[in-house]
């Protein structure tokens, strides 16, 4: 084979660049206290909220598939605004879904949203069983059959028992696919039982170590996961410095065969 042929050759891998955030609907908070002091604030519209959102749009262009958690599906807290569709307008990404779950009258509506820059062969919502309605997880097909690429976009709840029915059913989800990824914010630490029955249940791998997330002014705690099944190479995970809301944003990169996840790649949606 010539020098020249080994260069047109198709490449064996491609690269991705990930990105969870939970948004908090734009919200910024920076000591506990503000949970309680700006209360008002968090069922508002308001520029502080607008400029969160702009910060984050100008950071999005940096990765391939964004997972968004609390993003807010157009209410009054975001002045009627469906937050994902501003932030994959304004950073110029291409593709866009999002998943409404919590409804509160018009003042607060909660989604999971999905922004890419690989077009997705297609979208599916799944409400998240749990004895409270109202969390969900999105899941993107990128691609078809044994070359899909499925990516999982989750909101846990707060309680333990909860989490573990919602991870059971994820597991379930994910099972058959080889390629899987799930990110989110998933409200436990990486060695939980709950994490740990995750594991057990499907192909996605835990972490080598935990990445401290929250609350974002000091992170403590790793409740932000990207998770990777065992045939998806994990090159990279770190929080990223910028704090959006209370969570710090989680990024990764991953490296998977070249014909997996679709070919793709359309600047137009």
């Amino acid at each position: 084979m010539t020098r020249a042929a080994v260069s047109q050759a198709a490449p064996a891998e491609r690269r991705l660049r990930l990105l969870s955030c939970n948004i908090l609907a734009g919200a910024s908070v920076q000591r506990y206290s503000e949970y309680v002091t700006r209360s008002i604030n968090a069922v508002l519209p308001g520029r502080n909220k607008m400029d969160n959102l702009d910060r984050l749009a100008e950071v999005l262009p940096q990765f391939d598939v964004i997972g968004l958690q609390e993003a807010d599906a157009g209410s009054l807290r975001s002045g009627f605004l469906n937050q994902t569709r501003y932030l994959a307008e304004t950073a110029g990404m291409p593709y866009w879904s999002h998943q409404p779950n919590r409804a509160m009258a018009r003042l607060a509506h909660s989604a999971n949203g999905l922004i890419s820059r690989l077009k997705p062969h297609s979208v599916l919502d799944y409400p998240l069983p749990s004895r409270i309605p109202g969390r969900g997880a999105l899941l993107a097909q990128f691609g078809e059959g044994d070359s899909a690429l499925a990516v999982m976009i989750a909101h846990l709840s707060l309680s333990a028992p909860a989490r573990t029915r919602q991870l059971g059913f994820i597991a379930e989800l994910l099972h058959d696919f080889p390629h899987a990824i799930l990110m989110g914010d998933l409200n436990t630490e990486p060695h939980s039982a709950e994490m740990i029955h995750l594991f057990a249940k499907c192909n996605l791998q835990p972490p080598e170590q935990s990445t401290l997330t929250f609350p974002s002014w000091k992170p403590r705690r790793a409740l932000d996961h990207i998770l990777t099944s065992a045939a998806i190479q994990l090159d990279k995970v770190w929080a990223l410095p910028q704090a959006f809301s209370d969570h710090l944003p989680l990024a990764a990169e991953i490296r998977l065969p070249a014909h997996v996840g679709g070919t793709s790649r359309s600047r137009r949606r």
